[in-house]
Order: structure tokens, then sequence, then C-alpha cells
């Protein structure tokens, strides 16, 4: 599928879909909880169906029939051999989170994906897992996927590298399983606001974990997660491209249902925003917020170390600044579906962009963009910020795999049309 994308601008009210990460998370612990949990405002993202579907492999039943709320009877802490293989599709968050739970089990299984996650790194992970008593093989013997995995881990105490909280997490939920407890060591934790997520979710479902500054993170053994009733809070992350595309356009968007107390990082987006010099506003205790374009922006310097996959939209937003920007601790977005700091630098150079790149900054320059073919590289969040970036532009934009905005926004499109952007979709023939 193709966008086509013109200059335009957006008004109105919307609400933002529940978030991508906070999802994933509860349909993994309820999964493995005892008794049966209603999930409210799921994300019913590409993702999100993955997960639940190698969730299912393991013994949990869980009906996403309706779109407001979720219904899933646990595993009862138990999960079971799977008899197919595990494939986490495109999604990084269920790829790393199954490998750990699949170490639970006495038993082998086999966990893939999609071509991009069988490239994703996970050889620090692994080593983890076996110091931790479980085994996994990859088939390739490169610490990349196919995994084949054989539990039962019983815990102890490892150590990870801090560039990807995706190694962290994982070790976290299922450590509370094991026998003895995981202790993990982290050097120079990035993502913190990921984790902070991971450990929230954790407790929602009964769990016992904590940490000394982010440093030392400690999990209880023979831990039993317990069935929940939780909503998802609207996400800050996806909202975050309509609120890039109200600052830097003639346009006035508000958005709804948002939580100022999220543990995503993405929370940030408008008060970078602010930072700039764009005009926000905040109602109902921060519930509600307000993105009029028209104001004039200049750079600043962002810290990404806690939102790794807000970088292709923020460097659209810094793009049309009057000054340069500057987005450090930007390593972690190198690990995603693509280099997305590389990946979003080439395809807005393509637009006009103006970059200066180092292996852990983006410098970006006031740069005038003009409509052409965009590579969406298979990467929903490549694909909506440039998309985001059209509404800019002179002439027309052409988005390719605009069918991957399902990963974590299934109605960017609708959405973006009800906002009043110039956008069409054309499916492939």
């Amino acid at each position: 599928m193709k966008f086509i994308v013109n200059k335009s601008s957006l008004q109105g009210t919307v609400q933002i879909p529940g978030n991508k990460s906070a999802t994933a998370r509860a349909i993994l612990l309820a999964g493995l909880a005892e008794g049966v949990s209603t999930i409210g405002n799921p994300l019913p993202g590409l993702d999100s169906y993955s997960i639940v579907d190698m969730m299912c492999a393991l013994g949990a039943k869980i009906d996403t029939s309706r779109d407001d709320k979720w219904i899933v009877e646990g595993v009862a802490n138990q999960p079971q051999v799977p008899s197919t293989v595990l494939d986490a599709g495109n999604s990084g968050t269920g790829y790393y989170q199954i490998v750990a739970i699949a170490s639970l089990i006495n038993g082998t299984s086999v966990v893939s994906g999609d071509y991009q996650i069988c490239r994703r790194p996970c050889a620090p992970m692994i080593a983890s897992l076996e110091e931790l008593g479980s085994k996994v093989v990859s088939t390739r013997n490169n610490g990349l996927a196919p995994l084949v995995v054989t539990g039962p881990m019983k815990g102890g105490k490892t150590s990870l590298p801090g560039v990807n909280s995706q190694w962290l997490s994982p070790l976290l939920i299922a450590g509370a399983l094991t026998e003895e407890g995981v202790v993990v060591e982290e050097d120079d934790l990035m993502e913190r606001p990921y984790v902070d997520m991971t450990m929230g979710w954790m407790r929602t479902a009964g769990g016992e974990v904590s940490h000394d500054n982010y440093d030392l993170f400690t999990v209880p053994g023979g831990q039993k997660y317990k069935a929940f009733n939780a909503d998802v809070p609207s996400d800050w992350g996806t909202s975050g491209y309509h609120m890039v595309g109200a600052a830097i356009t003639d346009s006035k968007v508000t958005f709804t249902n948002m939580d100022p107390n999220d543990y995503a990082g993405e929370k940030a987006y408008p008060h970078i925003i602010k930072e700039m010099g764009g005009n926000v506003t905040f109602e109902d205790e921060g519930r509600t917020v307000t993105i009029e374009g028209g104001n004039e922006l200049h750079g600043i310097e962002i810290n990404c170390s806690g939102t790794p996959d807000a970088i292709p939209a923020l460097t659209v937003l810094a793009s049309q600044a009057t000054s340069k920007t500057v987005l450090t601790n930007v390593a972690a977005s190198r690990l995603k579906e693509t280099d997305r700091t590389r990946s979003i630098m080439e395809e807005l150079t393509k637009m006009g962009g103006k970059f200066d790149e180092t292996p852990d900054t983006l410098t970006i320059y006031p740069a005038e963009l003009k409509g052409t073919h965009i590579d969406g590289r298979h990467d929903h969040r490549i694909v909506m910020a440039t998309s985001i970036a059209a509404l800019v532009a002179e002439g027309e934009t052409m988005v390719d795999d605009a069918e991957y905005v399902g990963v974590s926004f299934p109605n960017f499109y609708e959405l973006s049309r009800f906002l009043g952007a110039d956008i069409k979709r054309l499916d492939y023939v």
C-alpha cells in the first residue's frame, strides 16, 4: 500500500488508541496469570495480535472479539510447551518477551518472526538466559532468530548492557516465575520509561520487583501473577505524529483521554513542542492537550534516551525549526525494526532535509521540504513520520509500505483524513 500526501493542515479533536507497549505487557502478564483478566482500551494492532497468538500457543485463552476490552484466561503461571513455532511477526517486544517466557517451560520451543525480527540482536539476552539456567540456541549460530529455547530457567544473577531495555524487561517478567528469582546488573540503562512500564504492569498483576537507581534490578522467585482488570492509556507515542503535524502546519488539534502520569517517555512530546516555541495548552489536569500551529519554532537539544521511538517524528519537527536541533542518546533507536535514526535521516534528505550524524547523535538543520518518493522501509514509524513531513512539503509525496501503520496505529489513515490531511491510500496492483 502507498500513501499519497499533499501539503495540508489539521483541525479537530481526537482520541488516540491505546498504548502499544502497555497493551503488550498487559497481554503477556494476563496470559501468564491465574484467573481471568480484562484489558480495557487495548491497541488492536498487528503486534498485539502476534503476542496474543503466541500466548495462546502457550496455553492462554484470549477473546479479542470486542474493540473496547479483551478477556484473557491465563495459564496459571505455567506456560505449556507449544505445538507450533512461536511467531512474533514484526513485534520486537513480543519476540524478546516470549523467548524469556519460553525459557520457563520444562521443554523446548522455537521462537522466530519476520525478516526484521530475524536480524534484531539478541546475543546479550541469550547469554543472560543461559547464565540463569536455560539453553538458547541460535539456528544460524549468530545470536539471531530463529531460536530454539529449552528450560526451565532456574534464576540467579546476570548482567546486561543498558542500550536496549527490551533485553531487560523479559528477564524481570519471567524472573518472578523462576525458582530462585533474578538479579540483573545493568550498565547505563537507556529507555528507562519502558522499564518503569514493565515494573508497573508487573505490580498490577501482583508481582514484586525493585531496583537500585536503575543499576541493579531484583525480582524475588516463586511468585504468582494474579488476574487483574486494567485499562490501557491512550498512546502518547502514537499521538506524537499528529502533535508534530499540528505544530508545523497552520493547524489546531485537541487530544483527549491522555494520561499525564503514564509511564511512557513520549508524554514529553507536547513539552518538547512547547520548549521549541510551539503553542501548547493543557486542560483537565493534563488529560486534554491542544497543539496549535503558526508559532515560529526554534531548535533545542533533546535527550532521547527515554524516547527512542520518538526520533523519527522529532526529526520531522526539528526540520521545521529556525535553528539547529540536536538529538542525543539515539543509539537505542538503531536496534529497532530499522536503524531509525539513519532511516529517517536518509528519507528526509530526499525531501531536502539537512543533517549531521554520529553514532549517538543526530543534528537537524532548518529545511524547506519537497515532495518525493519515500521508502517506508517496512517500518511503521518511518511511514508515519514521513507522511507527517509531507504535510509541509511542496508538491506530492508518495510513501511506500503504508500498510505497516497497522503495527501500532491501525487507523492512522482514517484519523489523518478526519483531521483534514490531504492523504490518499493506494493499494498495490
